[in-house]
Formats: C-alpha cells, sequence, structure tokens
C-alpha cells in the first residue's frame, strides 16, 4: 500500500490541456466561431442543459446522516455540517444557490472548487465558490497536491495589484469530472466545441439571414460603368435591409437588374440543422430532448419515463460525484466511519401520484411500510405512536411456508 501510494505521489503534476485555462487558447472550431465555457451558454441548448442539471442538484434535499447500531441510518440536524450544507454554506449564498453556482462550473469547466473555512477543531465553518478557470493544481516537493489561485484586482481589494494565493489539499473542496488522471476533471464545452460552434453559426446565420429582410444576397447589375459603387450599395442597403424593410417595391433606374444569389435555408436544411444540433448538445450533457423543449419523439406515454431515466442515468452519477466528494472533504477522519453526507432523489422518483398510492398501498398491506413512513415521504406530519403511526401491519391471508396445512392437522381443523 505504501508503495503504491508513493508511486501515485511521485507522479507529475496533474495535466489537463483539454480542460485548463489554456484549453481555448486555439480553441478555433471548424464552424469558424470561437467557442469557450462563456460563449458557449449563449446557445440556448447549452443554456438550457447547464441551468436544468444545475437546478436539479441545487434543488435535491441534502442531509447528513449518522449509521445506526442496528444497521440503519439518523438524520443528524445539530451536526455542525447541517447547517452548512442544506441552509447556508457562507453569509453570502444558499445552499441553492451555491449548490448551482459550483454545478454550472462543473458542467462547463468540468472542475468545481470553494474554499474550505475552518475552525480550530478542524470542522467547516464556511464554503466559498471559486472560479475553475482562475485555479491551478500543482504537487509540492513532498507530493501533496496543492492549489494555487488567481485573485485579481477585483476580488483583492487588500492587495490592489491582485496575487496568487496557494491553498492546502485541506482547504479545497475540489469536485472533479470525468478526467485523465482521476485528479482534474476536463470540459465538456472542450470536449464538444465543434458541435456547440456549429450551432452558435447556424444561430448566427438565422440572425444575419432576417437582418437582411428574410433574403439571400444578391448582385446589382447595372448595364453601364457605376462611377460611385459605394454610394450605390449603401442607397440600397438604407432602403432595403433589414427585417422592417422587407418586401418593400424596389425601384430600379438605368436598366440596373437585381440578381439573388446564395442558398435558401429551406435547401441548405437550415430549420433541420438547428434541430440537430439541440439534440447533439443535449447528447452532451446527456439531457432527455423534451426537457430542452424538443417534443417531436415524446408522448405522455414515454414522457415519464424519459423522466425517470434522467435521474437514474444523468443526475445518479453527479450525485454520487457530489456525495463522495463533499464526505471526503468536509467529514472529519474520526466520524469517516460513522458519518455520511447524501442527497434524497426520492422526490423525483415518486412518479405521478396514483403509481404512488399504489406502492404505499403494496408496502403498507406487506408490512414494510408504516403510516409514518409514507406520510413523511408525502411530506406530511407524522401520527402520534400510541395512535397506530409506527405500525408495522401484514395481511392476514399471508402465512409462512412450513405452517401451510399445518391448521388442518389440529383438532380444530377436522
Amino acid at each position: 500500500m505504501n508503495l503504491l501510494k508513493g508511486l501515485f505521489r511521485s507522479r507529475d503534476k496533474p495535466q489537463n490541456r483539454v480542460g485548463s485555462a489554456f484549453s481555448f487558447l486555439f480553441g478555433g472550431t471548424s464552424s469558424g466561431k470561437t467557442v469557450n465555457e462563456r460563449t458557449a451558454m449563449q446557445a440556448t441548448a447549452v443554456y438550457a442543459c447547464v441551468r436544468i442539471l444545475a437546478e436539479a442538484i441545487a434543488g435535491l434535499p441534502l442531509h447528513v446522516y449518522r449509521y445506526r447500531s442496528d444497521g440503519g441510518k439518523k438524520k443528524i440536524p445539530f451536526h455542525p455540517l447541517y447547517y452548512l450544507l442544506h441552509d447556508e454554506p457562507n453569509p453570502e449564498m444558499t445552499s441553492f444557490v451555491f449548490r448551482e453556482t459550483l454545478m454550472s462550473h462543473l458542467l462547463l469547466w468540468g472542475n468545481a472548487y470553494a474554499q474550505i473555512v475552518r475552525n480550530g477543531r478542524g470542522q467547516a465553518i464556511a464554503l466559498y465558490p471559486l472560479l475553475p478557470n482562475k485555479m491551478e493544481v500543482s504537487r509540492a516537493s513532498n507530493g501533496e497536491l496543492v492549489y494555487t489561485y488567481y485573485r485579481d484586482t477585483d476580488e483583492s481589494g487588500l492587495n490592489p495589484k491582485g496575487g496568487y494565493v496557494t491553498l492546502r489539499k485541506d482547504d479545497v473542496l475540489h469536485i472533479p469530472g470525468l478526467g485523465f488522471d482521476g485528479l482534474i476533471g476536463y470540459s465538456p464545452i472542450a470536449m464538444a466545441k465543434n458541435a456547440i460552434g456549429m450551432s452558435l453559426a447556424t444561430e448566427e446565420y438565422g440572425a444575419a439571414f432576417f437582418a437582411n429582410g428574410a433574403n439571400p444576397g444578391g448582385v446589382l447589375e447595372h448595364p453601364g460603368v457605376i462611377k460611385d459603387i459605394q454610394r450605390v450599395k449603401d442607397s440600397w442597403n438604407s432602403a432595403y435591409q433589414g427585417t422592417a424593410k422587407a418586401h418593400k417595391i424596389a425601384v430600379l433606374e438605368e436598366g440596373m437588374k437585381f440578381q439573388a444569389i446564395g442558398i435558401p435555408p429551406e435547401q441548405a436544411q437550415f430549420l433541420e440543422t438547428r434541430k440537430f444540433q439541440i439534440n447533439e448538445i443535449a447528447r452532451i450533457f446527456r439531457v432527455p430532448p423534451h426537457m430542452v423543449g424538443d417534443l417531436e419523439k415524446s408522448s405522455f406515454s414515454n414522457i415519464e419515463q424519459q423522466s425517470l431515466e434522467f435521474v437514474k442515468y444523468t443526475l445518479d452519477p453527479w450525485v454520487v460525484r457530489w456525495e463522495q466528494s463533499l464526505q471526503q472533504s468536509l467529514i472529519l477522519p474520526s466520524e469517516k466511519t460513522s458519518v455520511f453526507i447524501k442527497f434524497n432523489l426520492d422526490g423525483l422518483l415518486r412518479g405521478d401520484y396514483q403509481s404512488r398510492m399504489n406502492g404505499y398501498a403494496i408496502g403498507r398491506q406487506n408490512g414494510w411500510m408504516s403510516a409514518n413512513d409514507i406520510r413523511e415521504l408525502e411530506d406530511m406530519n407524522r401520527i402520534p405512536a400510541e395512535e397506530g403511526g409506527d405500525l408495522y401491519l401484514v395481511n392476514g391471508n399471508m402465512t409462512k411456508l412450513a405452517d401451510a396445512g399445518a391448521f388442518a392437522k389440529t383438532e380444530g381443523g377436522q
């Protein structure tokens, strides 16, 4: 074990040329559009996917639990971390805003960072988000990970020139996405910049098309020699360019003719291209198309199943990534075997009202759910224990297989 640990620490510093701050230094795309983590948000599909996932993670109930001796778990609302994660990570943010911010960083840059402020006992008392594009991860001479954060003049009030701040691993909550070395995630935007660039290009083309009066470009033909070409061009554009001037009657003088050129949008399959790029971006983030407004292949019969698959195959991996990173960075070493942090996905998996009621009825009749178990899932007040709220009941028609037929052999059964 020590040998493996030594080999791990002796490696070069974490590298990720695709997802680092230099990802887009030469980051043109085949579509001609420059794509980075910020310009990508101008694509409506990217913005929608990031918002859907960030708000989903931010809105999930997040609690701190302790393992019980009987194998169950118990919520511990008075644990120091509970208020930090459930309510306010710092005096300036709610838990929702904090998690939404970190999740958006994770989706765009592939990494999410937050500074951990601890008290004298080592307990986390505040969490502050850090921008991933200002963070550099390296190794100290002893092999430990070191986080170097650049503070510009806007962030550094005490130091008007800004500067670098070095943070130890224990001072940083780092949630990495999918990466090359398991230490730093790479940016999904960098990986799919050509697809996003094409989406931006088609959107810009559509905007330019309508800015030109919903007509393709063309040429003005004159039988003679035009002395002032720019004047004629400016006069034509001022009179007929723009959607507000579309379909106006053009008056051409001196034998001048207008010849349209270019490919009409229907021939270039403009709308189909835009629709395909929406699905392409939804595929990058593994978001069902109906959640970003594409209902073409969705129906009332399959949309609920797609939503459940979204929870299982899209949200659940992100939730596990969050839980394990929070556990590793925030739980004290002395509590790691007894305390854990967990999101609650039950609310997203409940289905419609009728399905829930049928499921509760089965659980209640077969003895593995009490009335209070059901009421808690439905966010209802508990029934007092003396009134039977915690009773587990079994259908009287059920019996053990070994006892089947036993009554017939007794005197009462003869």
